[in-house]
């Protein structure tokens, strides 16, 4: 049962914006998780928004825009996704896969997501380059946080 608790708390890390996988697989592997069980769990939380996202962004920040109090909000994060994806704009979905592979902050499953939606890369092309981008972004991560012959070994 503890286990099954670990792994829910990992996934649903993992599925948050801005933590996603960067911060569920080192949470998992701090839990006691074998580091090759905290990146399945971590990469698959990371990704179950996808989906929802691409369905659901462009009818919600319609329908948020037209009220007053989140207008400003929805739009200045539209900016910023817009300024923050010019190598996706320059490169299209290997610029999309950089984007989610490298992880840093402000770069990842959620906002690689957003700036496809927002360029209107569509999700045969987009959702591809994410899951790929996401996976050598939880290599990296895995890496980092437990050591490379360690996960192997």
């Amino acid at each position: 049962m503890e286990t099954l608790l670990t792994e829910i708390k990992v996934l649903l890390t993992a599925a948050l914006p801005v933590l996603e996988l960067k911060a569920a697989l080192p949470l998992g592997i701090g839990l006691g998780m074998h580091p090759l069980h905290a990146f399945v769990v971590s990469y698959l939380g990371s990704l179950l928004p996808v989906p929802f996202l691409f369905l659901l962004i462009r009818p919600l920040f319609v329908r948020f825009k037209k009220l007053r109090v989140l207008k400003e909000r929805i739009e200045k994060l539209e900016e910023k996704t817009i300024r923050k994806s010019v190598n996706i704009q320059k490169y299209g979905t290997l610029g999309l896969f950089l984007f989610v592979a490298i992880p840093l902050p402000g770069t990842g499953v959620w906002t690689g997501t957003l700036g496809a939606v927002l360029l209107d890369i569509r999700f045969k092309w987009a959702f591809p380059a994410i899951v790929l981008g996401n996976f050598i972004a939880g290599l990296i991560i895995l890496t980092l946080s437990h050591g490379f012959f360690s996960i192997i070994g």
